[in-house]
């Protein structure tokens, strides 16, 4: 079963508290949202496999620890693309893929309009964020195309998230560790989530 974890860390609840906030301009949303991914980003990695390598030191030869597993990091267009900067300063090798979906406003539906993954997808640990997790459909429909890729070891990283979105990909990816900055009240009549933050896009590129 997926393991669901909301984070209780207060730097992360005080970020998302000024994140909502209507005031809050671009250029802060934008770096409060980096800010808050890699806080998220530490914690939910804290399975990552090590492996022991030797090391010289100015004194003497030690034995350390090195991350075993190559990361990739996939944003679903075009909010993810606010997470990305912090999982990159945690792990600088990893590969960036992009997977592109947007939701029909009539059927509320995913609608997948680009999809392009690092090589060798099978062997990393693939971290798919997007900031809000809704309905859940975006984020099922980034994971089946990860998955139909040959993706095995994923995680899904958000910053607010509604009940229904987190039960929908639960179900859909039993399989897939959910980590959320926030879990909020329900989804309004228009599948916004309440209180939520508004449109994570338009609030980190000022296109509202």
């Amino acid at each position: 079963m997926s393991k669901v974890v909301v984070m209780d860390h207060p730097l992360i609840q005080h970020k998302i508290t000024i994140l909502r906030s209507k005031d809050t301009p671009v250029k802060e949303f934008r770096a409060l949202a980096n800010e808050i991914a890699l806080l998220m980003g530490y914690e939910s990695t804290r399975d990552i496999p090590l492996r022991d390598i030797e090391v010289e030191t100015p004194l003497t030869k030690t034995m350390g620890k090195e991350v075993t597993k190559d990361i990739a990091v996939i944003p679903i267009l075009r909010a993810g693309l606010g997470m990305v900067d912090a999982l990159l300063s945690l792990f600088p090798s990893a590969k960036v893929g992009h997977i592109g979906l947007y939701r029909d406003p009539e059927t509320h539906k995913p609608v997948e309009y680009y999809c392009k993954l690092p090589t060798e997808i099978e062997e990393r640990t693939s971290i798919v964020v997007d900031p809000m997790l809704a309905t859940g459909g975006s984020a099922v429909a980034a994971i089946d195309f990860l998955k139909a890729r040959g993706a095995k070891n994923i995680k899904f990283m958000c910053l607010i998230a509604a009940p229904e979105g987190v039960k929908v990909l639960t179900e859909a990816h039993p399989d897939v560790d959910v980590f959320i900055g926030s879990l909020d009240e329900k989804l309004n009549d228009h599948c916004y989530i309440v209180p939520g933050l508004g449109d994570a896009g338009d609030r980190l590129f000022g296109t509202l």
